[in-house]
């Protein structure tokens, strides 16, 4: 097994990064991180091991994770709590992995800026599965957490999560918030019915986009002078839509 950088001196410019992925395991559980760090070492994952949230924001800042599997409970801090810190700090794909796994645990994760949400006990390849989705996502929301766009009347906060229509609030839920974000973002270009659901669908097999169709819809009922002849979100007949001014 690679020597985790819990018993490695801290060199002055940071490890050597080979070409494997490098996810980030915080759990303060002992013999849990080291059977975690060979299953994925196995599957091809560089790994670095952290046993509380000082640890792991040490290791953070230091060795640059592509990935990080964070538990809820840590002795020093709430795992909710040190994944807010880190998505400030940069937009890493984080899986919150735990044996709680209430609705509010799952909700409260993910509003802070979880990637996803396993619950223990899970098997191996289904991990495995879901980090290689996140990386390939990248970040947990279509844009920078913390970036305001405007385009005509709508303006969207990342940051806050809000939404205005000439000044005025937008109620929206989680999915038409992210889907009015990866559109908002690409202003002016087509973005196609297979990327929004690889984006905003990706751990749900969707044989057809009747579900990205109803969410369309809905966003055009609270952004759009009238609904039936959109403006602002427009289909492209047979390949996406485009979102204009």
């Amino acid at each position: 097994m690679t020597t985790s950088a819990l018993d490695a001196p801290e060199a002055a410019d940071g490890p050597t990064r080979d070409s494997r992925p490098l996810v980030l395991v915080v759990d303060d559980e002992e013999s849990y991180r080291q059977a975690l760090a060979s299953g994925l070492q196995r599957e091809g994952f560089a790994v670095e091991l952290a046993a509380d949230g000082h640890e792991a924001l040490r290791l953070f800042h230091r060795v640059h994770p592509d990935v990080v599997l964070l538990d809820v409970m840590l002795p020093d801090q709430s795992g909710v709590e040190l994944c807010q810190r880190m998505r400030a700090l940069a937009p890493v794909p984080i899986i919150m992995v735990t044996a709680r796994d209430s609705e509010v645990d799952i909700v409260l994760g993910l509003e802070l800026g979880a990637s996803d949400y396993v619950a223990k006990p899970f098997r191996l390849r289904e991990l495995v599965a879901r980090m290689r989705a996140v990386m390939r996502r990248g970040s947990a929301s279509p844009t920078s957490r913390d970036e305001v766009v405007q385009v005509g009347p709508v303006r969207l906060d990342t940051g806050r999560r809000e939404v205005t229509v000439h000044d005025h609030p937008v109620d929206l839920s989680r999915k038409e918030f992210d889907l009015l974000a990866l559109l908002m973002s690409h202003a002016g270009q087509v973005v196609t019915r297979e990327w929004c659901i690889d984006r905003l669908w990706w751990d749900q097999d969707l044989s057809d986009t009747r579900t990205l169709d109803t969410h369309v819809k809905r966003l055009r009922r609270k952004i759009e002078p009238d609904p039936s002849r959109p403006r602002h979100l427009v289909t492209i007949r047979g390949v996406g839509f485009r979102f204009e001014p």
